[in-house]
């Protein structure tokens, strides 16, 4: 699962404390496995299996390959990033369901989405010893919608990854400019903002909205979303493309607010993001937020109140990105290994 959002970028962070601590046989491409494992370590050496089974399929499920199977039941155990679990395997299986967004929010999916959603979420519940999470948050949504054993979910949290702050320069000066990292499903918020945004070019600040993502996507896939942003004075939104990683960096460094304005999220990784670019941030109030930022420098609005929200983007307006942030040292991958590992033969 390299590779594949944010779930492959949680295993690539983690991947390195595996093969530091066990001998590891992992599943998948060897050049990516390489590219974060690092080179071989001579006490715990690692072994790579090419598995070119999708995720999620029938295949998976009911014919995985038997050689494949053997070599993953001589080991002690097995552990997966997600929620798919090959069949036929025999060892004690520890799995991770980041949220359960699809079972909370109507319309993100059709009925049988949902449905198979629910049942490969079920399935790694009956199947696993643990299930990892990434907040408190999703730990109780995912008691509330499923059935699971006494103590079977732990929650880990989310981090940001080694990686995340090479070459990049947080002195650089800031643009004036709102940034929205997210898609355009219903529970992001996007609404709310562009409701917000109009409000503060009412009030004669000179601010632009800058959208990470394709204006192609906005344009076909919501017209309602589309229609909102093209009332917005002409240039005042901006669609950043598709970029890299080290591009959205930069954009995060020189953002002067980031606004999060989800209805719905089971970790939220921008404002950590932006947080440790220097880049202030405004929240909605959702349970959520409130766990994992209740310490952190960043301010809240009512959740789906564009006038709230367009309330504390003036009053900071003049103050944001002027003083550098001072952000708790609260998440990080080693501690989510950490707890990981102290779950695995317990």
């Amino acid at each position: 699962m390299l590779g594949s959002g944010g779930i492959g970028s949680y295993l690539a962070a983690l991947l390195p404390f595996f093969v530091k601590e066990y001998e590891c046989t992992l599943l998948g491409n060897e050049a990516q496995i390489k590219k974060y494992a690092g080179e071989q370590n001579a006490e715990h050496p690692y072994t790579i299996i090419y598995c070119p089974v999708q995720t999620f399929s029938l295949k998976e499920l009911f014919f995985f390959p038997g050689s494949i199977l053997k070599q993953i039941n001589e080991c002690e155990l097995f552990y997966t990033p997600y929620c798919n679990i090959p069949g036929g395997i025999k060892v004690p299986i520890f799995s991770t369901i980041h949220d359960v967004v699809f079972l909370d929010v109507p319309g993100l999916s059709g009925t049988l989405g949902t449905l198979a959603r629910k049942w490969f979420y079920q399935h790694a519940l009956n199947k696993s010893k643990k299930v990892f999470t990434v907040s408190n948050f999703s730990k109780e949504r995912i008691q509330f919608h499923l059935r699971t054993k006494p103590d079977q979910i732990i929650t880990t949290y989310n981090a940001l990854p080694h990686w995340f702050y090479q070459d990049v320069n947080i002195s650089i000066q800031k643009d004036n400019y709102i940034l929205f990292v997210g898609n355009i499903k219903k529970h992001k918020g996007l609404k709310t903002l562009l409701d917000a945004f109009k409000d503060l070019l009412t009030q004669g600040t000179d601010a632009k909205l800058m959208i990470v993502g394709n204006s192609e996507n906005f344009r076909t896939e919501d017209k309602d979303i589309w229609n909102q942003i093209s009332a917005c004075p002409k240039n005042s939104v901006i669609f950043t493309g598709r970029i890299s990683d080290s591009e959205l960096n930069e954009i995060y460094a020189k953002a002067k607010v980031l606004v999060q304005p989800s209805l719905y999220e089971g970790f939220g990784m921008p404002p950590l993001e932006a947080l440790n670019l220097d880049t202030d941030v405004i929240l909605s109030d959702i349970p959520v937020f409130k766990e994992i930022y209740a310490n952190f420098p960043v301010t809240f609005f009512k959740c789906q109140d564009s006038k709230d929200l367009a309330q504390k983007l003036i009053n900071g307006w003049d103050s944001f990105g002027k003083n550098s942030i001072n952000v708790p040292d609260t998440y990080s991958f080693e501690k989510t290994f950490e707890i990981i590992k102290t779950n695995l033969y317990n």
